[in-house]
């Protein structure tokens, strides 16, 4: 017999064995010790390539696609570098549309990221959808409105970028640097 409702992934016996404590509360309901790397790790894989394939994506298309490099030298750095072939970028663009629609549907399918997720997450994730379709529509440069939608929203996504959580961008460093930092820390006496 596996699991129960709230842990239906866990084997049976390891969820009566966290039962087996019950008076003292640290170990009721909590099996984490239990686990196996295999019970750990199996849930997360989708997690694990989703989010690796929208980042990858997202960053490929940032950085490589042509109307990008073309804008970003013109209008930024003054000097370009080679692009994706168009090929290249739709294979890209659809990795990378794949890992953030799997990291949404999970988002809201799994029980514990639906009780973490809030409206930041969900309106984060549909501005990039969005601006990262009208980027897809606007790519064959023949309607100046669908280039002109695509910079609208990629205007409200940098307005939306600072104060969402869009922002682990940037602050992902930070916070790994500073999480590394206090706990290699621990235990000295500095």
């Amino acid at each position: 017999m596996e699991g129960d409702r709230n842990y239906p992934h866990w084997p049976q016996e390891r969820y009566f064995a966290t039962q087996r404590f019950g008076g003292f509360g640290v170990f009721q309901r909590q099996p984490a010790p239990f686990l196996s790397a295999r019970d750990i790790c199996a849930p997360t894989w989708l997690h694990i390539v989703g989010g690796y394939g929208f980042h990858l994506g997202l960053f490929g298309v940032l950085l490589f696609a042509a109307p990008h490099v073309a804008f970003i030298s013109d209008r930024i750095t003054g000097f370009s570098w080679p692009t994706l072939p168009r090929w290249g970028f739709i294979i890209t663009a659809e990795i990378a549309f794949l890992g953030l629609i799997v990291l949404w549907v999970r988002r809201f399918s799994d029980p514990v990221m639906r009780l973490i997720s809030d409206w930041d997450d969900h309106i984060g994730t549909w501005l990039t959808f969005l601006a990262m379709l009208s980027g897809c529509f606007a790519l064959g440069e023949s309607s100046v409105f669908l280039r002109a939608t695509h910079m609208l929203l990629i205007d409200i996504w940098l307005i939306y970028f600072p104060f969402g959580r869009l922002m682990h961008a940037f602050t992902f460093f930070l916070s790994r640097g500073n999480t590394g930092a206090t706990y290699g820390r621990k235990g000295m006496n500095l």
